[in-house]
């Protein structure tokens, strides 16, 4: 059953990082999308634009054909009109008609060609520095009032004709109102879709610090329970009685291991009533040699239970101290402990501690079936397990490691193991000399 659960959970991890992925796709895609939206609109705005200066030329060129403003036949029409600037159109007029019949003939060829917006026209004569006469027409559909506006003279040699489109711009967006609304009603699906997604995953993500928390529950009592239904186990004996510095010994374990349950508790609801991955760690001065002790300690009814063998090798001048939060350190020991007991026929385990390189370590080696290279970097992921030898045949949730791992990254530290299958493992923490807050 232990076994089958850890699989399932195995595949409720994948199923999760799939979610993750296909969220982060997703978002990827709602963003090409909203930038691919942004190009083509300002792809049919730069189109827009250009038909607006086409219909202006055609309307000027209908004005030639109504007109004999020129001689056509001695110049092509294409050099007798200029666009000198974005608003502005000029071209040549040599024929002299009144004002007013230039202007009611370009309203009717404007109209025509469906540029709906008002227009100024400026009448200039070669030689003179300002326009001789300007005029004004309203399109059928502006709903602008005339501006005063001041034309720039563009100097030619010839006469000419000026006309300036003050609301152009607005104009050609006015023209471009189907694809606003259809590219908002976009944005807006695209956004919302997008805000849907963020609380679909914050919500997964609170799911799995609700299961995390659920998990870690399960794991940090697992141990304690074990050992107090094995020290109740001596307890209930009826020769019990008779020896009573082994019933105040596993007296005083059930105490102890109660007490841990009950710090245990107070802490993990700490963790539940926050949203935060880390562990809340509070730190002080331990003496690693103590820690170990005490661990050990906690782990004696499955250490005589499995007849193992536990050394601690460490001299009192050896006895060196970790700015660490002592609980969680001590349950990260508890956990390789527990781990080498399961993995080892007949468990010889040596906990060592020192310094490597500025930090401390502590250390422990086990004489179990080891653990292959290629699955080692797998090993502190949550619910993994490796799937090889006889690891299978041994129940757990594969969290064990993945927690240790946890409480040495809250420390600032890391692991190292050292692995040789049938050989034996060697689980290496390190931790800063002073750990910062």
């Amino acid at each position: 059953m232990g076994s089958n659960f850890a699989y399932r959970s195995l595949s409720d991890f994948m199923r999760s990082s799939t979610l993750r992925w296909l969220v982060l796709v997703a978002s990827i895609l709602i963003i090409l999308i909203l930038a691919v939206q942004l190009f083509w609109l300002n792809k049919v705005y730069s189109f827009e634009q250009k038909t607006f200066n086409t219909n202006v030329v055609k309307s000027i060129r209908g004005l030639y054909e109504d007109l004999d403003l020129v001689d056509t036949r001695a110049i092509h029409l294409q050099d007798l009109i200029e666009h000198p600037n974005t608003d502005n159109f000029l071209f040549r007029v040599d024929s002299l008609y009144s004002e007013d019949t230039i202007a009611f003939y370009l309203k009717h060829e404007l109209n025509d060609f469906d540029v709906l917006t008002d227009v100024h026209i400026g009448y200039y004569n070669a030689g003179n520095p300002n326009f001789k006469n300007t005029a004004y027409i309203t399109a059928a559909a502006s709903r602008y009032s005339p501006d005063a506006v001041n034309l720039s003279v563009v100097k030619r040699n010839y006469n000419y004709i000026l006309l300036y489109f003050p609301h152009r711009k607005k104009y050609i967006l006015q023209q471009m109102n189907f694809w606003f609304i259809s590219s908002a009603a976009l944005f807006i699906v695209l956004i919302g879709l997008a805000v849907m997604l963020f609380f679909f995953y914050r919500q997964r993500f609170l799911a799995e610090i609700q299961k995390d928390f659920v998990n870690n529950f399960t794991h940090e009592f697992k141990t304690p329970l074990a050992v107090m239904k094995i020290s109740a186990e001596v307890l209930l004996n009826d020769k019990i009685t008779t020896q009573p510095d082994r019933l105040r010994k596993y007296a005083t374990i059930v105490e102890n291991q109660t007490q841990h349950l009950q710090n245990q508790v107070e802490r993990l609801l700490q963790i539940a009533r926050s949203d935060r991955r880390d562990l809340p760690i509070q730190k002080k001065q331990v003496p690693v040699k103590d820690l170990i002790e005490q661990a050990v300690a906690k782990m004696q009814p499955l250490i005589d239970e499995k007849n193992a063998e536990v050394s601690i090798p460490i001299e009192e001048e050896q006895n060196i101290e970790v700015s660490a939060d002592r609980a969680h350190l001590e349950l990260a020991i508890v956990n390789l402990l527990e781990n080498a007991l399961k993995y080892s026929a007949k468990p010889h385990i040596i906990v060592t501690t020192g310094n490597e390189e500025g930090n401390i370590y502590i250390s422990v080696k086990d004489n179990g079936i080891g653990i292959e290279k290629k699955y080692q970097k797998s090993l502190f992921k949550k619910f993994y397990r490796v799937p090889t030898g006889d690891v299978h045949n041994v129940k757990g949730f594969g969290l064990g490691l993945n927690f240790v791992k946890r409480i040495i990254d809250a420390h600032h530290g890391t692991i190292k193991i050292n692995s040789l299958p049938g050989i034996g493992t060697e689980f290496r923490l390190i931790l800063p000399a002073t750990v910062n807050s």
